[in-house]
């Protein structure tokens, strides 16, 4: 049977400023990519997440990302890697212990917009959150974008690689993700993403904003959270999914194959 995971960013609330519907996601996904403090998300909130995955049985990561509350962290930097690493680690450590005492446990790391697109090719900054996930916890799997430069290092450093690809995200011919500023870069119709994900998940292949097609070998996809439409768009992927009798489970249990089997 092919298993896919489904993720989604989440924790990203902030005191009494709401972000997405957290809990209906949760009743959705099979893993949770939370807010570490620094591009969005606060201790309380955070941890209220924590805790309604631990009840559901979800997997949880830290979505670790630049020190942008402003910009919610899409905005691209230029940390030095001593700031990098550092970041990495107080990130990682943060969640630790929010998600012990919610009862369960942080599985994995999954690098947040403007970062993650700059570690996608940038070996500079690549090579520090690297380093800051081995120096905290290096059994931690790093997601990372489908056919990115970072796969590799990550690997050829040690670490365990999921490759992840967007549900609800425009392509480029490249592989790269449209830039948030383009038209058409977000995809917001249910339809229009589960007939996407279909096609990755039986053929490997998805097509770009220009119409031809790229390869993408992916463990997990990504449904953000913070869209108007995320609930909707999860629920249905998640709906064809299990009505075509793709099984759908956290990436942990099938870290050794592609999301189409």
């Amino acid at each position: 049977m092919v298993t896919v995971d489904l993720n989604s960013d989440l924790g990203e609330s902030f005191g009494p400023w709401p972000m997405g519907d957290d809990v209906a996601m949760l009743d959705i996904v099979t893993s949770a990519n939370i807010a570490c403090g620094f591009h969005a998300g606060d201790p309380a909130g955070i941890l209220k997440v924590l805790r309604a995955a631990a009840a559901r049985g979800v997997m949880v990561g830290a979505h670790v990302g630049y020190r942008d509350l402003v910009g919610f962290g899409r905005r691209n930097m230029d940390p030095s890697s001593e700031e990098l690493v550092g970041d990495t680690i107080y990130q990682i450590g943060a969640l630790q212990g929010l998600a012990k005492a919610a009862g369960t446990k942080v599985r994995y790391v999954k690098p947040h917009g403007a970062l993650y697109n700059t570690i996608s090719n940038d070996a500079r900054q690549a090579g520090d959150v690297i380093a800051g996930i081995k120096a905290i916890d290096p059994s931690l799997i790093l997601m990372a974008l489908a056919g990115a430069p970072i796969v590799k290092r990550a690997r050829a450093a040690g670490l365990t690689v999921v490759c992840e690809a967007f549900a609800d995200r425009a392509y480029n011919a490249d592989g790269t993700l449209v830039s948030r500023r383009a038209p058409g870069a977000v995809i917001h119709d249910p339809d229009q993403v589960a007939e996407r994900m279909l096609r990755l998940v039986g053929e490997g292949r998805i097509a770009t904003i220009d119409g031809d097609d790229i390869e993408l070998e992916a463990q997990t996809i990504c449904v953000h959270g913070d869209t108007p439409t995320a609930v909707a768009l999860a629920q249905r992927l998640r709906e064809v999914f299990t009505g075509r009798g793709i099984r759908l489970a956290a990436f942990a249990d099938v870290t050794d194959g592609a999301v189409r089997g």
